[in-house]
């Protein structure tokens, strides 16, 4: 049975026998060097003491998870949050750049640039420094997530952007002479097969926001990384601290992508093997 076609499957080729083979080899020589280098971090903490008791004892503890714990849900919330903000964004930006009038297609467009061209961080300090300055009195929460919506929405429109110009025109001009509009035939047609298209890039942009809520310091948003800076200054714990929210971050981040999978998959069968699976 025949799959949609997802815009990788667009853009890329299907390796032949020699490049899987090269592509193994790398793959194999990636790990060893990682592994490797791994190794030798960890003689290197060994040395130095860093897996002394002390620098561990308290992970043994409830309060110590359930206080990263809070923070991790302050992370998420404005992870999430930010995510559908820029969405909304996003599709505003995207509708804008698709019309036919130039001012607002050129205002569409400089909006995209600017968003993608500057940093996250610069969004941040204005929103914690010039914003209260104007009278408007945000959160720490708002104060992260804001910023971070606003940089990611220009990315998110251009993939939705793409995801609309990966339908088949044919799709929309049979809407347009079975007698819908122009805006129903977006909506109704156009639209839901871009977003099968996009899913997985808004999931990856998802993770991108995930990452940039670790900023959330600067605004003193008592977030993941704001909790375990505080852990660091009572335990004095740095090395142990930051490696455990690190691996707190990958595996999210990792779940985050097998779900970006996953959906890529299903989107890709037909009904019928939907309903299958």
């Amino acid at each position: 049975m025949s799959k949609t076609p997802s815009i990788r499957d667009m853009l890329y080729e299907e390796p032949g026998p020699k490049t899987k083979k090269q592509i193994r080899v790398i793959t194999l020589f990636a790990i060893l060097l990682l592994a490797a280098l791994l190794a030798v971090v960890i003689r290197q903490f060994y040395i130095t003491g860093q897996f002394a008791p002390r620098y561990w004892y308290f992970f043994g503890r409830w309060t110590t998870w359930r206080f990263l714990g809070q923070g991790l849900l302050v992370t998420l919330e404005a992870a999430v949050t930010g995510s559908i903000i820029a969405f909304l964004l996003g599709f505003v930006l995207m509708r804008g750049k698709l019309q036919k009038n130039k001012i607002i297609r050129g205002a569409s467009v400089c909006l995209i640039e600017f968003t993608r061209g500057v940093p996250t961080l610069l969004f941040i300090y204005f929103f914690f420094l010039v914003v209260p300055q104007t009278g408007w009195k945000l959160s720490a929460f708002w104060k992260i997530t804001l910023p971070c919506a606003i940089s990611a929405c220009g990315v998110v429109a251009e993939a939705l952007r793409s995801g609309v110009n990966a339908v088949p025109k044919g799709q929309s001009e049979a809407a347009l002479s079975l007698g819908l509009t122009k805006t129903r035939t977006f909506y109704k047609v156009v639209f839901p097969q871009a977003i099968r298209f996009v899913i997985p890039s808004l999931i990856a942009e998802l993770v991108i926001v995930l990452k940039d809520t670790t900023f959330a310091y600067i605004v003193t948003c008592a977030d993941l990384m704001q909790n375990a800076k505080v852990l660091i200054s009572n335990y004095d714990a740095m090395l142990s601290v930051y490696l455990v929210v690190a691996l707190i971050y990958i595996l999210i981040n990792y779940l985050l992508n097998k779900l970006s999978d996953r959906l890529a998959d299903r989107l890709k069968q037909n009904p019928a093997e939907r309903s299958a699976a």
